[in-house]
């Protein structure tokens, strides 16, 4: 046994069992290792952004951590925007990043880097296996990290001479963390509050945004508590049967709005709500002013047994209201734009599909048509870096194969990771991939006028406009070996995913709007 062979040994030990990967030339030890191993199932992505994005992915959905495989700084580097959005959604991940033999850095070959420096700012651990004799310990170490709480994404930089030099030792197993329970008295200090309140609100995020904790919020706002989630969450059920919170705007002004009267905000899972950006003149906090704030549970925290507990401590019934299942009446006809692509979506997604929404300014309309549609989950941007919406799918049906995801991407997020979609063919995945495609950043010209900048001149329009050329997305998509079609009616559109729907394996649907 060499370190590669101890490494994947004891992260398959510890159902660490998909490595999404683009390795090098430091990283061909544990490349011929997992030949050994058939329980690691390797996913080869042409873009490490892509390899980031789809371990964020698989983690949301199996609850665990995936592996990444990256070579050296640069490849991690080419990884940080995903592992960005990880981060922020606390999502558990263990990358393994070659480096050079220990001995071999001190020449400062061409791919020599600081990775140690380059890791920290999105690794909640990092540490480098030296020798070989550390690398079980150091990847069982990093397992157990992983998962926080609150979680997120870890390094473990493997040297190319603890990979090949001999290691001794059984597989390490890790001691997984678990969540301790809100003390008592924020409990009792919440419904106090609660109480004592004319417009309480619960802000929900994280660990708060699953299922059970929903559930939870739900049996609360039967009691007069609004619930919110954040903006953007790492994992949320949506859809017929289950309780449907409010959403904290995204644009501040329109939050603020919401909000005016609220005197008592309770953050469960999440912090204090602030504006995505700062503007002139507008606040960056988006709590009214006057208004009472307290944390019921910490991210670190059980927010389950936080919200079970106040539930209980207001006496609040043991189910709140529910989504019926309301799906669209017929077909849609027409123009196509994106709120006719949630009707059709509503209508033939399937119970229990996963979305992962990248989808920008056109995602508002598939969420408004799917709030009364079969139960399913939803994958958020919760990092605000675009380009997920694709790598996030790669992971999600590797996690759940037995599950319809579908892909929602703007036509510019799109293309920070394209190259997903060779993955998606090559895995034989079965996702559904919708492009929007009106060929403009359509959202930076909405903020452009929101900051104050001024409208687009001509040298500015050059800077927010995707149309010149216009991308090709069928031949891109046939490129990459995926059946494709473009949509430019609301009927093309319907028929096209019906199809989908009906088939398993990868599929591509420009929708032109």
């Amino acid at each position: 046994m060499n370190g590669a062979d101890a490494l994947i040994a004891t992260l398959v030990a510890n159902e660490v069992t998909a490595c999404f990967a683009n390795p090098g030339t430091s990283e061909m030890q544990f490349v011929a290792a997992l030949d050994g191993v058939p329980a690691m199932r390797p996913v080869l992505c042409q873009f490490e952004g892509v390899a980031t994005g789809a371990a964020d992915g698989y983690g949301r959905i199996a609850g665990k951590p995936a592996c990444t495989l990256l070579h050296l700084g640069p490849g991690y580097g080419n990884g940080v925007a995903n592992l960005h959005n990880a981060r922020r959604a606390h999502t558990p991940i263990v990358n393994v990043i070659g480096d050079h033999a220990t001995y071999h850095r001190q020449y400062d070959a061409p791919l020599n880097s600081d990775i140690a420096t380059l890791v920290k700012p999105n690794s909640i651990w990092a540490k480098s296996a030296d020798s070989p004799d550390t690398v079980a310990s150091l990847a069982a170490e990093a397992v157990a990290a992983s998962y926080g709480p609150p979680g997120g994404p870890v390094s473990l930089i493997l040297p190319a001479d603890s990979a090949w030099l001999p290691a001794s030792g059984e597989p390490v197993i890790a001691r997984i963390p678990v969540r301790p329970a809100p003390a008592s008295e924020a409990v009792d200090a919440v419904a106090r509050a609660i109480k004592a309140a004319k417009n309480p609100v619960i802000l929900l995020g994280g660990q708060a945004c699953s299922a059970e904790a929903i559930h939870e919020a739900g049996r609360l706002s039967a009691v007069g508590v609004t619930i919110y989630t954040d903006t953007f969450v790492a994992r949320q059920p949506r859809g017929a049967g289950g309780f449907a919170p409010k959403k904290m705007q995204y644009f501040g002004e329109m939050a603020m709005a919401e909000l005016e009267g609220v005197d008592l905000m309770v953050f469960t899972g999440t912090t204090m709500p602030v504006a995505f950006f700062a503007y002139p003149d507008r606040p960056s906090v988006l709590v009214p002013e006057g208004c009472a704030t307290l944390t019921l549970a910490e991210r670190a925290e059980d927010s389950v047994a936080g919200l079970a507990a106040l539930a209980n401590a207001l006496g609040a019934p043991g189910q709140g209201p529910t989504q019926p299942l309301k799906l669209p009446d017929a077909a849609p006809t027409g123009d196509l734009n994106a709120h006719l692509v949630g009707t059709s979506i509503a209508r033939h997604m399937p119970e229990g599909a996963i979305i992962c929404d990248d989808a920008v300014t056109s995602g508002a309309g598939v969420a408004a048509a799917t709030l009364t549609a079969r139960p399913h989950d939803t994958l958020a941007l919760t990092g605000g870096a675009i380009g997920i919406g694709l790598p996030l799918a790669i992971g999600a049906a590797v996690a759940a194969p037995d599950r319809k995801v579908l892909s929602l991407n703007g036509d510019g997020a799109a293309m920070y990771t394209v190259q997903a979609l060779w993955t998606m063919a090559r895995e034989n995945l079965d996702i559904t991939v919708v492009i929007f495609a009106n060929h403009s950043y359509r959202i930076l010209n909405i903020e452009m006028t929101r900051t104050g900048a001024g409208q687009a001149g001509p040298s500015a329009r050059k800077l927010l406009d995707l149309g010149d050329p216009k991308v090709d997305w069928v031949a891109l998509a046939r490129g990459m070996g995926l059946p494709a079609v473009r949509c430019t009616t609301a009927d093309a559109f319907d028929r096209a995913f019906e199809g989908a729907m009906g088939q398993r394996g990868p599929m591509f649907i420009e929708a032109a709007i």
